[in-house]
């Protein structure tokens, strides 16, 4: 009937009329050329403006589509439905726009058409209308509350790629006027290339995809996108944000079908946060930099201190060597020893703090030997309750890997720590105890407990809480008798937290202290050797047999070692300790020197360098690199050792990245120097 021979006659038009009747909302056909005449109008429509007949209807509207609607909306819905005709195959449209009725009111219309061609009319539209106000002035109160930060508001359905303007920016003549619908994705990609920064533009088209809106939407209830724009020859940001109309876990198939989108000018807030990143990134530049500058002034006055206390240590050990000393001045000569050595342990201390308060202080992630770090620590505890007159008590519980991945200095540090603080506030006859057990093993993780006793002077629980503080002892006649320094505690628990672990104390007066160190490893995963557990018995014996561990050695009689010093005392001291040993000193006084003595001397003269970092004109760390990439034989085997007054963690990983076999802080243990010649010489000697 409404095909492209539809005729309006008798007939015809009561089956209209009777179709019409029955409708729920209202039903017009209006011709598409000329003035837009109507054809037919059913009751529906006549009431919607407040009519009682059809002639008021006429009278009001001179019955044309153009009379129907409120003169400001004309123009608008006519682009709009001419707009949607042309780019729809099926020829429908759909708009929304304001009528005003005989009573002067205005009303909101929902208008689905359809338009098409007969040989009497030419192009009609027939058209099927609902009154929407008052869901429209609720969304319109919602809107205006939700809108208030946005300069456009759109509703857009995702199945139909339809979207329609509910709140318009007054200044962008560009947008689609309120109302109007529109295909979404079209518009919005005509956007992103005319408005949208190509910096960002990419991201603004994947980000109004329907399928990535509904992937996001899925997961979140708000999603939003920044980017700069640039048009009308201004630049600001701006950001588009989208809401499900309903969210998609509210819905059976889960899939947000539309969705409230939203344009809003964030250009003020946008540059301000932009400063204050840029003033962050300026201050936190600002910070690395005194923190570079912290780590050079630490590195310094390490540098610096230790050289005169590695000639006081030195020259002191040289004084009690001789045999021809009376005994006042032999305990003269002990005690400058021992508070040299004190003020060593004092600057070390500080020295540690700065770098942990500074953030300086980093963790190795390096394989190690467990049962060697334990071995090594029971033969120090071992000989310092010996000297005191004190049992040391040692168990082990449950098995534990051959190796582990970690710090094993720092580890080392803290339980030595412990340790020692045990047997200093412990009187003979009595007892240090250490007990080290696995509780639990998770994947490739084994957390490890150390359980470090004593029967000392113990501590008051007002202190406890203290304990940790630095410079913090509990009287200062206990700091005059036992030689605190008040820092050990305290680098103690900052280490254990850098590793993650937890340090707990439980103390009584005059009845003694305990620390528990929790810490968890990962077990090294290496070679099958590498894979087994340690029998924790094995490692009980080894207390008693540990000497059977120690590398083999070769005598230092008759070695010839080039020494790299530019500090003519220190060079004095070494080869004074060296002497007792009957080694044959060559003295270089600076990194280039050594090179060019190395260089002249036969393959293989030399036995070892010892080599100091910080020198004029060459320093150690560019000798060491120049010797190891000479064309000769022993250039590579050659064992040199970085023997300096640098002694943090990076400057040892220095030393050995250069090609250095080991590194030795001043001031020089002649027992530790020795001992490290000795193991290296006897390795070189078996390539």
């Amino acid at each position: 009937m409404f095909g492209k021979n539809l005729i309006l006659n008798e007939q015809t038009l009561n089956t209209i009329e009777e179709i019409g009747h029955h409708m729920p909302g209202g039903f017009f056909i209006y011709k598409a050329a000329g003035n837009e005449e109507l054809i037919y109008a059913n009751v529906a429509t006549i009431r919607m403006f407040g009519c009682d007949t059809l002639d008021e209807f006429k009278s009001l509207t001179g019955y044309t589509f153009r009379g129907m609607l409120h003169p400001d909306d004309y123009e608008q819905v006519v682009g709009s439905v001419n707009d949607q005709i042309r780019t729809n195959d099926d020829k429908n449209d759909h708009v929304e726009y304001r009528i005003i009725r005989k009573d002067g009111s205005i009303r909101w219309i929902d208008d689905y058409g359809h338009y098409t061609e007969t040989e009497n009319y030419g192009g009609i539209y027939y058209v099927f209308i609902s009154d929407i106000t008052d869901r429209h002035e609720q969304k319109d109160k919602m809107i205006t509350a939700l809108a208030s930060d946005y300069r456009s508001v759109y509703h857009v359905d995702l199945d139909e790629n339809d979207a329609v303007c509910y709140r318009a920016d007054p200044d962008d003549h560009e947008q689609h006027p309120e109302g109007v619908h529109f295909p979404y994705l079209e518009y919005f990609t005509r956007y992103a290339e005319n408005s949208v920064d190509e910096k960002y533009r990419d991201d603004f088209l994947n980000f109004i995809n329907p399928d990535t809106i509904r992937d996001k939407l899925s997961n979140n209830n708000i999603i939003a996108y920044r980017y700069l724009v640039r048009r009308n020859e201004k630049e600001y940001y701006e950001m588009i944000r989208m809401a499900g109309v309903r969210h998609a876990r509210d819905r059976e198939d889960h899939i947000v079908h539309a969705i409230g989108l939203g344009l809003t000018d964030i250009d003020t807030d946008m540059r301000e946060a932009m400063n204050k990143n840029n003033a962050l990134s300026e201050a936190l530049t600002a910070a690395e930099e005194a923190n570079k500058a912290k780590t050079a002034f630490l590195s310094n006055m390490s540098h610096e201190i230790r050289t005169p206390m590695n000639a006081i240590i030195g020259l002191d050990n040289l004084a009690l060597g001789k045999n021809n000393l009376d005994d006042e001045t032999r305990n003269y000569l002990e005690k400058i020893g021992v508070n040299a050595k004190h003020l060593l342990e004092l600057i070390n201390d500080i020295l540690d703090m700065s770098r942990i308060e500074s953030g300086r202080m980093i963790l190795k992630n390096e394989k190690f030997s467990f049962s060697d770090m334990l071995v090594q620590i029971n033969d120090m505890v071992l000989a310092q309750c010996k000297d005191k007159g004190l049992t040391y008590n040692y168990k082990v519980f449950g098995n534990f890997s051959d190796h582990y991945t970690g710090d094993v200095t720092k580890l080392k540090q803290v339980l030595v720590n412990i340790l020692s603080n045990a047997i200093k506030f412990t009187d003979a006859p009595g007892e240090v105890n250490l007990l080290v057990e696995r509780t639990n093993v998770y994947e490739n993780k084994s957390t490890l407990r150390f359980v470090i006793t004593d029967t000392g002077i113990g501590m008051s629980e007002e202190f406890i809480p203290k304990l940790f503080d630095t410079f913090t002892q509990e009287n200062s006649n206990r700091n005059n008798k036992y030689g605190s320094t008040g820092l050990g505690m305290a680098i103690a628990k900052n280490i254990v937290e850098l590793m993650n672990g937890t340090i707990k104390v439980e103390s009584k007066k005059n009845v003694g202290t305990r620390f528990t160190v929790t810490v968890t490893l990962t077990n090294y995963i290496g070679d099958s050797r590498d894979t087994n557990s340690t029998d924790p018995t094995k490692i009980t014996n080894s207390v008693k047999i540990s000497v059977t561990a120690e590398k083999k050695r070769a005598s230092l009689k008759g070695r010839h070692i080039l020494l790299a010093e530019d500090v003519l005392i220190n060079a004095e001291i070494i080869k004074e300790l060296l002497k007792t040993k009957e080694s044959i000193i060559d003295h270089a006084e600076n990194g280039r020197i050594a090179l060019d003595m190395f260089k002249q001397s036969k393959p293989y003269y030399y036995d070892a360098v010892l080599m100091d970092i910080r020198m004029p004109e060459m320093d150690g760390l560019e000798a060491c690199e120049n010797i190891r990439a000479l064309d000769r034989p022993d250039a590579k085997t050659v064992p040199i050792i970085a023997m300096t007054a640098n002694a943090f963690d990076e400057d040892v990983q220095h030393s050995l990245q250069v090609g250095m076999n080991a590194h030795l802080s001043k001031p020089v243990d002649i027992d530790i120097l020795s001992k490290t010649l000795e193991e290296l010489i006897w390795e070189a000697c078996q390539g």
